[in-house]
């Protein structure tokens, strides 16, 4: 009998951060160095119980955190996240203030959400969204969803390469595909996978680039700058976003989370869009929930004007800080001389290069070797989207210190150099 599923439901593949995380939860013993889970010890249990206990105590913020609210959000928290990032980018750009508007921001339920709903909008089947090679292995999960194609585009240490997006945006060009592309997905701040942030040099380069191919397209080519990981920074300078020059803000969809810095049972994601793209956005938003939880974000507006949010953010960093340490030093202790990782100076990865004859993919025997020794990382050829012009590199792998234990992370770094050592 024919299936009564849509083409997008019959189109939908598990994801492969489901398998990941299944895998783990049915094998207690099992190190999880692949899992993008925050620090468990660090969640900021007894302050959160004092703010819903300040919110709920009277009986008008009891009963309006309990209560539907505004599909583009709390008011407070949009002007609040407002003022944050006006003074996130400033601190890093002295002399350029630029106040950011609350009728712009948005808040939903985690990116996430305003990932799907960003792609939903803008993207058909068949359409192209350009992305780093490698990207944000949930984000392939959802164009795949949608039928939307991706086409990589280089990394160098600083961002996304400029000519591979010259020529990549040519070729599209020259091929009767431009029409189909609808934006560039950069992961701007501690790239998930590949630890690298773009610099606001290159970001201004990208916008300028997608608008000088705008033309040849037919419709705008806007730059979705997802930052999910910026406030996670624990050495280094900031960057600002590209939100900073006016003239990108009509190209620019800016995305980020509270869940990260705060905590992720905290389903509250933001974004900064375009007043068209805004209002497309709040009504599809409309149709999913209403908006996102009043209780959540009356939590996220106390943490904030209190200040503990920031005094957990301190504290956040230290401790990530610490365990990226840990970890970089186990790997320079147990891993062979082969294997090489760039510099973490934020987010929750570490980004691990084999040689190209030692594969990491999931039939690998790099992979299988190090969960039959109880060790688990993500296979880096899960990051790459399926780009016709380019194979998907086999010799990475994601390895996440957020959510381990201190000793997890020694052992399984051990573990898993001993099979590195085997196989490179």
């Amino acid at each position: 009998m024919k299936s009564a599923l849509s083409q997008l439901g019959r189109r939908t593949e598990p994801p492969p951060i489901s398998w990941l995380m299944n895998l783990a939860l049915s094998r207690p013993q099992l190190i999880s160095l692949a899992a993008g889970f925050t620090d468990n010890e660090s969640l900021p249990t007894d302050f959160t119980l004092e703010i819903v206990e300040e919110v709920m105590r009277r009986p008008r913020s009891g009963q309006s955190a309990l209560q539907y609210g505004p599909t583009p959000g709390d008011p407070e928290l949009r002007e609040l996240t407002a003022r944050r990032l006006t003074d996130l980018d400033a601190a890093c750009a002295p002399g350029r203030r630029r106040a950011y508007s609350a009728d712009d921001v948005i808040i939903t339920n985690g990116s996430q959400q305003l990932l799907y709903m960003i792609s939903e909008v803008l993207c058909d089947p068949g359409d192209i969204v350009l992305v780093e090679d490698p990207t944000y292995f949930v984000y392939l999960g959802i164009a795949q969803s949608h039928g939307i194609r991706c086409r990589g585009v280089k990394l160098e240490s600083d961002g996304i390469d400029l000519d591979h997006l010259e020529n990549t945006l040519k070729a599209l060009k020259k091929s009767g595909e431009l029409k189909r592309v609808k934006m560039l997905y950069l992961v701007s701040y501690y790239q998930n996978p590949a630890c690298l942030t773009t610099s606001l040099k290159k970001k201004r380069a990208a916008l300028k680039l997608l608008r000088a191919y705008e033309k040849a397209a037919g419709h705008p080519l806007y730059l979705l700058e997802d930052a999910a990981y910026r406030e996670l920074r624990f050495s280094g300078e900031d960057t600002p976003s590209a939100l900073i020059d006016r003239n990108s803000r009509d190209r620019l969809l800016y995305t980020s989370t509270y869940s990260k810095p705060f905590a992720t049972g905290i389903r509250a994601g933001f974004g900064v869009l375009p007043k068209d793209i805004m209002e497309i956005v709040a009504r599809v938003k409309g149709n999913h929930d209403f908006g996102t939880a009043n209780l959540v974000q009356r939590v996220l507006v106390r943490a904030i004007q209190s200040g503990r949010y920031e005094m957990h953010l301190v504290q956040l960093r230290k401790r990530y800080a610490k365990k990226a340490g840990i970890m970089e030093r186990a790997m320079r202790k147990h891993f062979p001389e082969s294997i090489e990782w760039p510099e973490t100076r934020g987010g929750l990865y570490y980004w691990a290069s084999t040689p190209k004859h030692a594969k990491t993919g999931t039939k690998s025997k790099v992979f299988n070797t190090a969960l039959a020794n109880d060790v688990i990382y993500v296979p880096g050829s899960l990051c790459y989207a399926d780009d016709p012009t380019r194979r998907k590199p086999d010799n990475e792998m994601r390895i996440s210190f957020g959510s381990a234990k201190e000793k997890n992370i020694r052992d399984g770094i051990r573990s898993l150099g001993e099979v590195l050592r085997a196989h490179c």
